[in-house]
C-alpha cells in the first residue's frame, strides 16, 4: 500500500550535532565524497533550514496510519516510530507473518552547493524469540536511480525476550552522497524476519516487533552534510 503523508520535516541547522564526531576534517575527505580534493567537504550543517517530506510509505509492516515521522528537539536527526511493524511464527499466525518489511520513500530538499547521506541508523524494538528461533532486522539505503545500496543485517538468537537495538554506523570515506545539483528521492528499506529454527512453531510462538506505545522506542537516523564541488 503506497500513501502520501502531509508532514514536513524541518531539520535547522543543529542537524550535526549527533555526527560531529564521525565527520573527519575537511582536508581528510579524500576522493570519496563529492568535494574531496576539489574544493569541497564536510560541514556542520547548510546556513538554511533542510526540509525532508516522506513522500510515500510501502510495505506489510507499516500499512497505513502506522507509522509516525518526528524531528528530534534538537533538530540533529529525523525519527520513524512504528505501531504495526511486528513479524512472527506460532500458532494462529498467518503463513506470511514471518517477514516484514517498510519502504520509506523520503524528499530531501537541500540549499544549492550541499548533499547529505546517512551516517548512522539506530533501530528498537522488543523481541521474544523461543530457544532454538532467530529474528533478524535488515536494512538497505539508496538514491533513485543509483546503483550504490548499502545493507546492513542483524540477528538476534533465542532464547530472547527483552528490549533490542540494532546501530547502522558508516565510516565517512564509505557514504554515499546524494548527488550534487540533482534532485533523487533517498529510500530505506527495513525488514523484520522471524524463523522458528529448532522450536516447534506449531506449539510456541517468537515475535520480533519494531513497534512500541513508548515514543522513545523508534528509528533515529543521523545526516552528515558536505559542500558540494566547485561552491
Amino acid at each position: 500500500m503506497s500513501h502520501p503523508l502531509s508532514r514536513t520535516l524541518l531539520i535547522g541547522g543543529a542537524i550535526a550535532g549527533l555526527i560531529a564526531a564521525a565527520v573527519t576534517p575537511a582536508g581528510a575527505a579524500g576522493s570519496g565524497g563529492p568535494g574531496g580534493g576539489r574544493g569541497g567537504g564536510p560541514i556542520t550543517a547548510p546556513p538554511d533550514k533542510i526540509v525532508i517530506e516522506l513522500a510515500t510509505v510501502n510495505g506489510s509492516g507499516c500499512r497505513e496510519g502506522t507509522a509516525e515521522v518526528a524531528v528530534a528537539p534538537d533538530n540533529t536527526a529525523f525519527t520513524v516510530t512504528y505501531s504495526e511493524y511486528l513479524a512472527q511464527v506460532g500458532p494462529g499466525a498467518p503463513p506470511t507473518a514471518f517477514r516484514k518489511n517498510c519502504q520509506l520513500n523520503l524528499r530531501v530538499h537541500v540549499p544549492s552547493g550541499f548533499t547529505y547521506a546517512i551516517v548512522q541508523a539506530d533501530y528498537r524494538g522488543f523481541a521474544f524469540l523461543q530457544p532454538g528461533a532467530w529474528g533478524q532486522e535488515r536494512a538497505s539505503y539508496y538514491f533513485q536511480g543509483m546503483p550504490q545500496t548499502s545493507q546492513r543485517t542483524h540477528q538476534f538468537n533465542g532464547p530472547f525476550n527483552d528490549n533490542w537495538q540494532a546501530t547502522d554506523k558508516t565510516e565517512y570515506a564509505d557514504l554515499v552522497w546524494a548527488p550534487c545539483g540533482e534532485k533523487r528521492n533517498f529510500n530505506i528499506n527495513t525488514e523484520l524476519r522471524v524463523n522458528a529454527g529448532t522450536s516447534n512453531p506449531q506449539a510456541v510462538t517468537s515475535f520480533m516487533a519494531m513497534d512500541s506505545t513508548d515514543a522513545s522506542v523508534n528509528t533515529l537516523y543521523h545526516l552528515a552534510w558536505q559542500v558540494c564541488p566547485g561552491r
